[in-house]
């Protein structure tokens, strides 16, 4: 969704101009070398060799440093770009588990999910469930398998061992998390809608003009595999205090001034002028829990996001805006600063110091192509030794 209002100069976003192209580039250039450093250094230790002895250690260091580096991205949007981030909607609790659905207008919606996760402490700790030939990407789909995101193919035959073998680790209560979800499966195009119309007609299901019908059963899966962890205290949302657990799904609306981003629209800076992220906050309990019934609350879901929507087209903003603030600058920058050197160290040991270090980075590079083409994650030590005397017990 977006509303298309003319900038002063006509258009409906900057011009690109040849400054805009440079910054760009250079931009991309620095998230790349930055992406590869983190990866190599620090993701393979973090995700790999901690990850022998503790699942839980091992995505406190990975999401520590890949936070660091995730928050690149709203930096650049935000306060290179002057892209503006508004939030609406219900004011949220930071520092929780959560599962997170959004409608899919453009293919870049998931990567301004960061911005509200910066915010709330756990830009580290969200995953999202994506499309399998973005993990084809190079260093980015190194990086996607080391933050444990879970890739589909969209056909439920085939992700629903993926999905369901993904989300059974992710039942700890102990382990921060955001399961972002996007539930219509693909990004909104008009010729999409005129399918998805002509489906509901057919179907007695509501007509949508601004979102697409969902897909139910991977929304139903993550659901029913994070709250089927009830008896270890663990929900879609929780927040434990004196033994009271609190359960919430996040919906997400997204729109867009003055037109929909592309990849490198972000890149370059021409659009979107501002982001609006409007969010409500769905107590598990008004959530019920057969599939048919999940079923028809989602559709119902996205029917009402359909007509914020559609609101937001007549009058160019969610209501109650305002609800989170704009990032500190300062902050951006030190992390920035932190980054930027660490990647720099990297690179000089990388291509100025041993020859040792060249051949870690050629044995981390060939380890990180093939856990994420074969999708292999380490096990603990102690969960092997457990499975062999069990083995050899049964």
């Amino acid at each position: 969704m977006e509303v298309r209002r003319p900038s002063n100069d006509g258009a409906y976003g900057s011009d690109l101009t040849l400054f805009r192209i440079v910054r760009g580039l250079l931009c991309l250039l620095a998230l790349l070398l930055t992406a590869f450093m983190m990866l190599v250094y620090f993701g393979f230790m973090g995700a790999v060799i901690i990850r022998f002895f503790s699942i839980y250690y091992s995505r406190k260091v990975t999401s520590f440093f890949f936070g660091a580096w995730l928050a690149l991205w709203p930096f650049l949007f935000e306060k290179i770009n002057k892209t503006k981030v508004i939030f609406s909607g219900e004011t949220l609790p930071a520092k929780e588990r959560v599962l997170l659905i959004a409608n899919h207008r453009t293919e870049v919606d998931w990567m301004y999910l960061w911005d509200l996760a910066l915010r709330k402490g756990r830009v580290g700790y969200i995953k999202y469930v994506l499309k399998s030939s973005l993990m084809k990407l190079p260093v980015f789909g190194w990086s996607f398998q080391i933050l444990e995101f879970i890739p589909v193919v969209r056909k439920w035959e085939v992700d629903e061992s993926v999905m369901r073998q993904m989300l059974s680790t992710f039942k700890d209560p102990s382990d921060p998390l955001w399961l972002a979800l996007f539930p219509e499966g693909t990004d909104f195009t008009e010729q999409k809608c005129i399918r998805s119309q002509k489906y509901a007609a057919e179907n007695g299901l509501p007509v949508l003009n601004h979102v697409l019908i969902p897909k139910t059963k991977g929304f139903f899966a993550s659901l029913e595999g994070l709250r089927g962890s009830i008896d270890a205290g663990c929900y879609t949302f929780l927040e434990i205090v004196a033994y009271t657990v609190y359960c919430y799904v996040y919906d997400v609306t997204i729109a867009y001034k003055h037109r929909c981003p592309t990849f490198m629209d972000n890149v370059f800076g021409v659009a979107p002028a501002e982001v609006h992220i409007h969010i409500r906050c769905i107590s598990i309990d008004n959530i019920p829990s057969s599939e048919d019934e999940v079923n028809t609350w989602l559709i119902n879901t996205f029917h009402l996001k359909d007509q914020l929507l559609s609101d937001f087209r007549s009058q160019g903003k969610f209501p109650n805006q305002g609800t989170e603030q704009d990032l500190s600058t300062a902050k951006c920058l030190v992390n920035f600063g932190a980054v930027i050197l660490l990647t720099s160290i990297c690179t000089y040991c990388t291509f100025f110091s041993s020859i040792w270090f060249k051949i870690y980075v050629s044995l981390v590079c060939a380890y990180l192509a093939s856990a994420t083409y074969f999708n292999i994650r380490p096990v603990p030590i102690v969960d092997l030794v457990k499975a062999l005397f069990k083995c050899k017990s049964s």
